[in-house]
């Protein structure tokens, strides 16, 4: 599809959004009236909400940077005001099936509620989106787990997004959070970054300040295919990060080992220089004994993949756990599974909700995690 016929559809779904919100909430008999202003600040917003994702487009700058914070805050305040106007009209229904003598006093109220609530909930999610992600420790058991890896761990990263409002400082601080584990591996999960190596590569810099005792491994996200896989992937090498694109790692302890794979998104077949996600090849070559077979895959999607080739344990991101509305509504229409710990037969998946944020800096009941995984005998 054309660009600009892209651009024009992106704005006019704004423009139908914001009237919709306008309707509901300032035109309606019961509203909380329409002043000129208020509908000019409106007309507005249909049109900077979308622009404010185009600006990653820019040469980075303290007046680009500055215009992303304004514009992906506001992104969010627009998010959630519809959002709650959904859920109003929701309540309105029921109000007038059973409650209808109510219906006029309470939908002024909820219209005023809708206005109040909208930039509380803002507040509130930037600041559980800005503050370090917290650890989280999950145990996984294993099926005939050897003694030798009883306790392995492996501290997992995922959905960092370093681009507009995530930055070097903000990196650095997951990383010493994640370095004081002492994990006995790290990965990462994909989705590192938003933006290109030109625009990023100095922000990037924390990562090469990981350290796990047998390495620190990663795979791709689907928004390292957006802005240039290859190029990213040599810059992650370079920083001593051991890439996995449907390939592993024998790991030993003793005289029990445990096979660490990783395949490429989900999706990269789509891009240029993508080779298709296949957790078989990723398992090629494996010794039949190893103890353990662990895969780190983007999207918790490939699952039944990961199943069929004989993973017992496979580690995603890519959700962020649902971030806030109304994405948390939608997410569960595209992945099987949106966090925590789930199985499929023997192959169990462990989705994380994300160690950084995308888009808005918001996060509402999806809090970020840096996960600890501790294998057990099952």
């Amino acid at each position: 599809m054309p660009p600009r016929r892209v651009l024009l559809i992106i704005f006019s779904l704004s423009l139908s959004l914001h009237l919709y919100i306008g309707w509901r909430l300032l035109a309606a008999p019961d509203g909380l009236g329409a002043p000129p202003a208020v509908v000019l600040a409106l007309l507005v917003s249909a049109l900077a909400t979308p622009s404010s994702l185009l600006l990653r487009a820019l040469k980075p700058s303290r007046q680009v940077d500055a215009l992303s914070w304004i514009g992906l805050c506001w992104l969010g305040l627009f998010s959630l005001t519809l959002s709650l106007t959904v859920a109003r009209d929701a309540l309105l229904a029921l109000l007038w099936l059973f409650m209808p003598s109510r219906l006029v006093l309470l939908s002024k109220l909820t219209a005023q509620g809708v206005a109040v609530l909208a930039p509380l909930l803002l507040v509130i999610g930037i600041y559980n989106a800005r503050r370090t992600a917290a650890v989280r420790r999950v145990d996984v058991a294993l099926a005939d787990l050897p003694p030798e890896l009883e306790g392995f761990t492996l501290a997992q990263l995922s959905d960092i997004h370093v681009g507009p409002t995530i930055k070097r400082g903000y990196l650095a601080r997951i990383v010493r959070a994640t370095n004081a584990l002492d994990a006995d591996v790290v990965v990462i999960t994909g989705d590192v970054v938003d933006g290109s190596v030109r625009q990023l590569a100095a922000h990037v810099r924390p990562l090469a300040d990981l350290t796990g005792r047998e390495g620190v491994y990663l795979v791709t996200g689907n928004h390292e295919y957006y802005a240039g896989a290859r190029e990213w992937i040599n810059v992650f090498r370079q920083q001593g990060l051991t890439v996995l694109e449907n390939s592993h790692v024998v790991l030993r302890r003793g005289t029990a080992s445990l096979v660490l794979a990783g395949v490429t998104d989900y999706s990269a077949s789509h891009f240029e220089g993508g080779a298709p996600s296949d957790p078989r090849a990723a398992l090629s070559g494996a010794p039949a004994e190893a103890a353990a077979r662990i895969l780190l895959a983007h999207q918790p999607r490939s699952a039944t993949a990961a199943a069929a080739a004989g993973f017992d344990l496979q580690v995603s991101g890519h959700t962020h756990g649902g971030q806030f509305a109304p994405w948390n509504w939608l997410v569960p229409l595209q992945q099987p599974f949106v966090s925590g710990l789930h199985r499929i037969g023997r192959l169990q998946i462990y989705t994380s909700r994300g160690t950084g944020y995308w888009g808005p800096p918001v996060r509402l009941f999806a809090p970020s995690e840096i996960t600890l995984l501790r294998l057990r005998r099952g």
